[in-house]
């Protein structure tokens, strides 16, 4: 069997670091806490973990607002806690994945806190500045994604600066190769530091249109949320001219140059664009640009057999050389479990999007709780943290009902997360219910079924590595063949809460096991050989 890059095929467990394990006892998770719980992420049978940031920051927006891109913020430990971690994780043998988010910083980092006292310091140039119209206001019609304008008035310069995320979130001036540079370099103060790899946050976003041309109007039935609420403003535009700028490629190829200086480190970058699944094309091109890149498609509420399928196909069809990377939830959306799966079904369901996402062509993020099922947790008002849902209460509550603490124990205080007695946000009750120490000993629960698929599935290579086709089926379930290396697995995948039967195109496949789900049926006549799958369950035959 060809030898692949370990990352092909890979399971990346995203670790949300404030809310993972808090080892000191003051309400927030850390990176100790995330060393101690590394024989717990060893067990469920991932390949690398992606850490969150971990930087020093104000936390405006938890992290994503950098100060310093070179120190860890005391809140999650020391660098020396770094050390410990890249060291244990090595132990284990899991690869490690930090944030790197490019296109912006705090508005408290050196370079910024220079950049807007004056038009000509050293750092003049090293953001987005841009005059007043003649009336005073903004120099376009850009939107923050985090609500209203994305331009903020500077009185020291008497200039606006451009910021797609939160006003304390200035978007850094690609066009100057000074700027690049200095990204690069801390890129690669943290390849010197030994990790395996980069998720690039909204990496489509390092470069905006040089004219600054507004953003054309879409119309109301167009405005679909990827990542973001639908009663939000920034879906009334297309972003055409704020982000995924032509430019931008080269960028990606200077990244990949530097990577490929240090063997085996993989890069995975997050887009959202108007065309995100070409955009992920573009951005994987060539084998010289980014190795991986994944987008919002599958973290919309649409999680119906044909949007899954259409989606894979769309982005197939667009692929070259590109591999893919999919993911169902994160810590920007609703849970899965609670945004595609309804609370009749949730187990069931849980266990099947799990092995559904694990099946498909290509790279896994796995979010922190998903091995759990874990649901939306509802969030009071008074509770928020989030500045999201701050800003758009009570239509749309933000980002916090997914990052809340994980649950470790049903008996502990704090669910195991924390002795403290304040937590930056609170324990689900329901979460507690469903702690890791429920589950560990319930042969039927998520967690279970998650590490025996998770393990079954290092053992085919089909899954890991093989091209996918789409069979055509019903409205109630997912078929498709995985082949690689003239072996193939048939995948049958069953969303309906009733039984269902799919008839095979072979009378030559066999039921696979091992794989932790009931056992289906094969049923043969002498014109057909058919499979019986029951609700909410996934079939695996090979040939």
């Amino acid at each position: 069997m060809e030898i692949q890059p370990w990352w092909r095929g890979a399971v990346i467990y995203q670790i949300y670091p404030r809310s993972f394990m808090d080892a000191n006892n003051d309400g927030i998770g850390d990176l100790v806490g995330i060393v101690e719980k590394l024989p717990y992420i060893k067990s469920l049978g991932v390949d690398a973990v992606w850490i969150s940031p971990f930087f020093k920051s104000p936390m405006k927006d938890f992290g994503y607002d950098i100060s310093d891109y070179r120190e860890i913020d005391p809140m999650f430990g020391t660098m020396d806690d770094f050390d410990v971690l890249m060291a244990k994780a090595k132990e284990h043998n899991i690869k490690v994945v930090i944030d790197q988010v490019l296109s912006h910083t705090s508005d408290q980092h050196p370079w910024f806190i220079e950049s807007r006292q004056s038009k000509d310091n050293a750092k003049a140039d090293w953001y987005v500045w841009a005059d007043a119209n003649d009336d005073g206001t903004p120099p376009n019609n850009w939107l923050s994604i985090f609500g209203g304008c994305a331009w903020q008035w500077e009185p020291r310069r008497q200039q606006y600066y451009l910021h797609n995320f939160l006003t304390s979130q200035p978007d850094l001036n690609f066009f100057n190769p000074e700027v690049q540079k200095a990204v690069l370099d801390n890129v690669e103060f943290w390849l010197k530091r030994g990790v395996d790899g980069f998720r690039l946050d909204a990496i489509n976003f390092c470069f905006h249109d040089k004219q600054l041309r507004d953003n054309p109007a879409k119309a109301p039935e167009d405005r679909k949320g990827r990542g973001f609420s639908e009663d939000n403003p920034y879906a009334f535009q297309y972003h055409y001219y704020n982000n995924t700028q032509p430019e931008n490629i080269a960028f990606m190829e200077d990244i990949r140059q530097l990577m490929d200086r240090y063997p085996g480190v993989v890069t995975l970058g997050e887009i959202s664009s108007e065309d995100s699944l070409q955009t992920m094309a573009e951005y994987t091109q060539g084998n010289k640009r980014l190795h991986m890149a994944y987008s919002f498609e599958l973290l919309t509420p649409d999680g119906s057999p044909q949007y899954i399928r259409n989606t894979v196909e769309a982005l197939e069809g667009k692929l070259a050389e590109g591999w893919p990377c999919w993911a169902i939830g994160n810590h920007d959306v609703m849970r899965v479990a609670s945004r595609w799966g309804s609370a009749a079904h949730g187990v069931a369901q849980s266990k099947m999007y799990n092995a559904l996402l694990a099946s498909l062509k290509g790279s896994i993020c796995s979010y922190q709780g998903e091995e759990l099922g874990l649901t939306e947790a509802d969030i009071a008002y008074e509770d928020l943290q989030d500045p999201y849902g701050v800003t758009f209460w009570p239509t749309f509550k933000g980002r916090d009902g997914c990052r809340t603490p994980i649950p470790w124990s049903s008996q502990a205080r704090n669910a195991g997360f924390s002795q403290s007695e304040e937590l930056w946000l609170p324990v689900s009750l329901e979460h507690q219910e469903n702690a890791v120490s429920v589950q560990e000993t319930d042969n039927e629960s998520v967690l279970h079924a998650y590490r025996t698929f998770l393990h079954w599935r290092k053992k085919q290579p089909c899954l890991l590595y093989g091209d996918i086709n789409f069979l055509e089926s019903d409205d109630n379930k997912l078929v498709f063949s995985r082949q690689y290396e003239n072996k193939e697995i048939l995948v049958v995948v069953n969303f309906s809460a009733l039984p269902t039967e799919y008839n095979l195109p072979s009378s030559n496949y066999q039921l696979m096991d091992g794989h932790g789900f009931s056992q289906a049926k094969l049923t043969k006549s002498e014109q057909q050989t058919a499979v019986s799958v029951e609700p909410f369950q996934v079939a695996y035959l090979n040939r």
